[in-house]
Parts: structure tokens; C-alpha cells; sequence
């Protein structure tokens, strides 16, 4: 499930046991909802092939998106490639937060979670809470009492909306393609007639 926030997709992670740091388990980089920099695995006009291929397949068989595994590695391959470097920028956090030894204040107010104030907090070794932002200031990652949060980054927010409508669309015309079969021709020039008797 994909909830909007303040413009950005997030979505919540449990642990995935793909290694630590201290004592916090690292995200599964592999998962649907956890994107991470990638190189693109085709130029764009091969993207836009392979989503309206995926589109009618997926059409088809009766899958709409997510129902699809291949939607699912589509969307996944699709926004890498304008996806900030996660794993690297969390990485590179928790090496910092796990190397400060600074004692950090035991009360932290509503207020503080609310504006962002509070960057992490952690007690003795234990980390219990973590934001983790990219250089253009947007919050990519969170870390809260053992679940990770992905927060989608407005240029993959916009990708993924650029294939949401290359997909619909596809998916829709490869529908209206498929009555069209049902009803022995073209699904637009379907008629209906009725005669009324008084």
C-alpha cells in the first residue's frame, strides 16, 4: 500500500535481515517499495515499449499493476534510474550516528518529531529513531523502533506517474481492443438499437 504525504510516496518496510549496523537491521534494497540508484536498464523509448508490452500482457491475463510480477520489476527498474543513492546515503548515516557518542537528551516532545527538528535519537548504542536526506534536502528514508520508511523523492514520484499513464493508457486501449473481439468488431462502433412500442 502507497500512501501520499506531503507530495511523497511512502511506504513502510518491516525488518528484512539483509545484514546490521549496531543494532539496526538494513532495508531490503531488492523489495518493490524500497528504490535505491540504479543504472537504467534500457533507453527510454525501449521503457515505453517494454510498458505498453507489459500493459496488454497483463491485460490479458486479467492483472491490472501491482497484480502483475512484471509491473511490479517494470516500476521497480523504471524509477531506479532517477532514485537517490538510499543505500549509500543510509549507510553513510548510521556509520555517523553509530561513531557520535555525545550524550542526547532522554525527552523528546511531539513538537521536535513534527518540524524536524530531531535527526535521530539514540541511547547508548541503541538507535531507535533516524531520518536520512539526500543533497537536494528531501527525506529519502526513515527508521523508526525497528520498521523502515520509504519517502519517495519528487523526481520519482514523477516517474512513476509518467508510467502510471503509459500503462493505464495501454491497458485501456488493449481493454476496449478485447470487447471489440468479444463483440465481432470494433468496440467503438458498437451499436444498439431499440424499438419502442405504444
Amino acid at each position: 500500500m502507497r500512501i501520499e504525504n506531503s507530495n511523497t510516496f511512502v511506504q513502510s518496510q518491516p525488518l528484512s535481515g539483509n545484514g546490521k549496523m549496531g543494532n539496526v537491521p538494513l532495508p531490503n534494497y531488492d523489495d518493490f517499495h524500497f528504490n535505491t540508484k540504479k543504472t537504467p536498464a534500457m533507453n527510454e523509448e525501449e521503457y515505453r515499449e517494454a510498458i505498453i508490452e507489459q500493459a496488454q500482457k497483463d491485460q490479458a491475463a486479467g492483472k491490472f499493476q501491482s497484480d502483475s510480477a512484471g509491473y511490479r520489476n517494470l516500476v521497480k527498474s523504471y524509477v531506479s534510474a532517477v532514485s537517490p543513492d538510499r543505500k549509500n546515503i543510509i549507510a553513510r548515516g548510521l556509520t555517523a550516528i553509530f561513531k557520535n557518542s555525545k550524550p542526547q537528551s532522554k525527552t523528546l516532545n511531539l513538537i521536535d518529531y513534527l518540524f524536524g527538528t530531531v535527526k535521530y535519537h539514540k541511547e547508548a548504542a541503541d538507535l531507535s529513531y533516524a531520518e536520512f536526506y539526500d543533497s537536494n534536502g528531501e527525506m529519502v528514508a526513515s527508521y523508526s523502533n525497528g520498521k523502515w520508511i520509504s519517502y519517495g523523492t519528487k523526481a520519482e514520484n514523477s516517474r512513476e506517474s509518467e508510467l502510471w499513464g503509459i500503462y493505464n493508457e495501454a491497458w485501456n486501449n488493449a481493454a476496449r481492443a478485447s470487447q471489440g473481439k468479444n463483440y465481432g468488431g470494433n468496440a467503438d462502433d458498437t451499436m444498439c438499437s431499440m424499438s419502442i412500442s405504444v
